[in-house]
């Protein structure tokens, strides 16, 4: 699936990820939901930042990664001001970069546990 620029999915998620590991983000994985019945999007792809100066750069550095690869701006953007939370919403992909505490607060990935997740190792 193309979006309004004609980039995929796959092409998206890759400017993504590449955004976060700029700033050395941990624990980086994808979400696909695109299986999961009434799943707000195709995807979420989820990091951590470990200071909320480390969130906000992360954060930034995913939407200047996706707007130099692909030309693409978020439809919204919410969390900036308290940065332990920040979400990205591209439409059919949300990036979330958390405080470690928050993620395992808000547990995204157990919500989802039916999706098909990904996991991506900077160092490999």
């Amino acid at each position: 699936m193309t979006n309004k620029n004609g980039s995929t999915r796959s092409e998206l998620v890759d400017a993504i990820v590449k955004g976060m590991e700029d700033k050395k983000a941990e624990n980086i994985c994808h979400l696909d939901l695109q299986n999961i019945e009434h799943a707000v999007c195709d995807g979420f792809v989820i990091c951590s930042g470990n200071s909320d100066t480390q969130v906000e750069a992360i954060a930034k550095s995913v939407q200047e990664s996706v707007h130099k690869s692909l030309g693409e701006k978020p439809w919204h953007v919410e969390g900036m001001a308290n940065k332990s939370w920040v979400l990205i919403d591209f439409v059919n992909i949300v990036v979330h970069v958390f405080l470690p505490e928050d993620r395992a607060f808000y547990g995204l990935e157990s919500l989802w546990a039916d999706a098909r997740i990904s996991r991506f190792d900077p160092s490999a």
